[in-house]
């Protein structure tokens, strides 16, 4: 099941606001504790909360403090995306979101407003808000204003650019003319392919006009009378600008009158017309021009025995008129009646019933590469561990430090010469403290010589004496290896400068495989644009046998379990089933056959073709019957040659952010990186190294 439903609309006022409101009930209906989140809210004065969350949160009496319903203010967002920092406001998003996760068992998420002008990037966000926030959309249009083949050109296009990207649950037209709405329905049906749910919701007038709170707030108004009633709602407007006799025959009900302050015989006129039995009510009265009525009409209104809002305004009346005619009305925490209209038309409409079942059996198919980083830092989080890096001279290393200790996700050791690294530190400008990490010279160190004598009493019988173990602890691979061995550190990150020999060696003599495990190997996590994939092995074995290619396909199969990703795995060839023939395919058809034996309830296919491994279009053409085909999630090469060359390839030709090595089967972590690593790859693979550290 889905654990949230991300709301978006196409365009500016499509009544949005209903479809939340429904949905609020519908799901409240379902589950006990329902969250509410915006990701981003329209700018608001110093003290002043967003409407939408305020209706919302006040209605339903949910218990959740301000401040957590929401993630940016909407210049914040435009400011982070000038600057090139859009990542800052995904990753943002999904910390708050996921905040509320943890303590609600369904998240309803509101997109944009688009409510600016500036908003032609707004579409974009809230399609990547959903996506990384792995959650099924709702998207609501209008349908006024514009022809049913125009409405359904709009929503089509919004459609085809979402579905690409996410799961479209339900497609929702909103204030179609009530006399279309079969017809629209219709043509949408046709238009929209699969099995998306198609709505067409009515225009509701009582819910398209403004109150006279509203018409106060957008012509900078003043309430003189009657504030009890600023709910009211304004069905049509009237000038008052001829005489009496005549301006009473335009009166309707719930209408506004409009005129200027010194006018006091429409305003007295409008009063009575008000109380008596003969004219329609009256919903309100703006003044204009500034002018007030002087204190024996307003005595005289005040002794009335019923009252209307009677708002002051500055400006004229055509510039007022103007302003009152363009209002975008909205629903207010305080009207109680215009919240159960919307409630009540969206359950109408709506099928609620296919709805929430649809939510309930939906599970989603994106993990994309931020909601992974993320769960990586929250599980590091949990339990800080001790990392060390050895490559402290190194400048990525240095700037991956300053990241890490910022995060407080790791305790760090470094080593290094202090004041060496502090002059990198200056002169690269890394803002890295070194009075928040440890740093240690080999040789300086106070665990030096029992090191040495360890390394020794483990060694000897390869002929090693005291002197070349005293040696080979002034290396910082060894070094950094027994400090994991001893237990001053949980595990090791390096390869930046040093070759995988180097940093794997004394892991191989000393911290030695896991128990049944015969060979250590390797595996990149490679986080495509809306999936992560487990390559293995892409570093560490050149040519793997049948019995060692089955250990690193259960060894991947279960990092990818330990680390959130369903195994499904594909052992890959150049041939798929039974068609091919060869040396190289045999090897890979033993391998998955001894993996089958070995781990029964994996699902595993091989051999198979990269293309029928990961998609599904392909991989049902080849494979029907199988599992695994065209949905992928491990893929474990047939040598270094074929892993290596395919990891990068597809790093670098689709943008993929490529994680690791990371290796498989040691008893403590020790990790090697790529010699062209980048300081994000460093950070990435530090915390890898702090949650393998976790499960030993």
């Amino acid at each position: 099941m889905s654990k949230g439903i991300y709301v978006a609309t196409i365009e500016p006022n499509s009544g949005k606001s209903v479809v939340v409101l429904g949905l609020m009930r519908m799901l409240l209906g379902k589950t006990a504790k329902v969250g509410y989140f915006r990701p981003i809210i329209e700018d608001t004065e110093e003290g002043e909360v967003d409407n939408h969350i305020d209706t919302v949160m006040s209605y339903f009496e949910i218990d959740i403090n301000y401040k957590k319903t929401f993630a940016f203010k909407r210049s914040e967002v435009l400011d982070l995306y000038n600057k090139g920092k859009a990542g800052d406001v995904i990753d943002e998003v999904i910390k708050r979101y996921k905040y509320l996760e943890e303590r609600f068992d369904f998240i309803l998420v509101e997109g944009t407003d688009f409510s600016h002008e500036n908003s032609s990037i707004e579409l974009d966000i809230n399609l990547h808000l959903a996506k990384n926030l792995s959650l099924p959309v709702i998207l609501v249009s209008r349908g006024d204003n514009l022809s049913n083949s125009e409405i359904t050109d709009n929503v089509q296009l919004a459609y085809d650019t979402f579905k690409e990207e996410v799961d479209v649950l339900s497609i929702m037209t909103n204030k179609v003319a009530p006399t279309e709405v079969n017809s629209l329905k219709n043509l949408l049906k046709e238009r929209i392919a699969g099995n998306t749910d198609i709505t067409v919701i009515p225009k509701i007038d009582s819910l398209a006009n403004p109150t006279i709170k509203e018409i106060i707030k957008n012509v900078d108004g003043e309430a003189l009378l009657g504030k009890d009633q600023l709910n009211n709602q304004v069905d049509s407007a009237i000038l008052g600008t001829m005489q009496l006799r005549n301006f009473l025959n335009h009166i309707k009900e719930d209408c506004l009158i409009i005129t200027a302050g010194d006018r006091a015989d429409i305003i007295l006129g409008g009063l009575q017309a008000h109380i008596s039995k003969n004219y329609p009510k009256v919903a309100g009265i703006v003044l204009t021009g500034g002018l007030i009525p002087e204190d024996t009409i307003l005595k005289l209104i005040e002794g009335l025995t019923s009252v209307v809002p009677i708002i002051s305004a500055k400006e004229g009346t055509f510039a007022i008129t103007n302003k009152i005619g363009k209002i975008r009305t909205k629903i207010y925490a305080d009207n109680v009646e215009k919240i159960e209209t919307s409630i009540a038309t969206f359950e109408k409409h709506v099928d609620t019933d296919k709805l929430a079942n649809d939510l309930i059996t939906f599970k989603s198919g994106i993990f994309t590469p931020r909601m992974f980083q993320y769960n990586l830092l929250q599980r590091a989080l949990k339990n800080k561990k001790h990392i060390v890096l050895p490559e402290g001279y190194d400048e990525r290393v240095l700037r991956a430090a300053a990241r890490l200790i910022d995060a407080h996700v790791v305790d760090l050791t470094l080593i290094g010469e202090k004041d060496k690294i502090q002059e990198i530190i200056t002169r690269q400008d890394i803002p890295l403290d070194l009075k928040d990490v440890n740093v240690i010279m080999p040789q300086e160190s106070e665990y030096y010589e029992d090191y040495a004598n360890t390394f020794y009493e483990l060694r000897k019988h390869k002929n090693v004496n005291l002197q070349m173990a005293k040696d080979t602890m002034c290396d910082v691979s060894y070094f950094a290896t027994m400090m994991i061995y001893k237990g001053h550190a949980d595990g090791m990150v390096s390869g930046a400068v040093h070759t995988t020999q180097h940093t794997l060696r004394p892991a191989l003599q000393f911290i030695k495989t896991k128990p049944g495990v015969n060979i250590v190997s390797s595996v990149f996590f490679m986080c495509l644009e809306d999936r992560v994939s487990i390559f293995g092995d892409c570093a560490i074995n050149p040519n793997p046998n049948a019995e060692q290619l089955a250990e690193i396909a259960i060894s991947s199969a279960k990092t990818a379990q330990d680390f959130g990703v369903e195994p499904k795995v594909a052992l890959l060839s150049y041939s798929s089933g039974s068609s091919g023939k060869g040396e190289e395919v045999d090897k890979v058809r033993k391998a998955t056959e001894i993996a089958k034996e070995k781990a029964p309830n994996m699902k595993i296919e091989g051999p198979i073709q990269y293309d029928a491994a990961v998609d599904m279009r392909i991989g049902k053409s080849k494979l029907p019957d199988s599992e695994v085909a065209g949905q992928a999630s491990v893929l474990v090469f047939p040598d270094l040659n074929t892993g290596n060359n395919t990891y990068k390839a597809v790093q670098r030709e689709t943008g993929a952010l490529a994680i690791g090595p990371m290796l498989q089967g040691l008893n403590k972590p020790v990790n090697d990186l790529s010699r062209g690593c980048t300081a994000d790859d460093i950070y990435s693979t530090v915390i890898i190294t702090a949650i393998q550290a976790q499960d030993i």
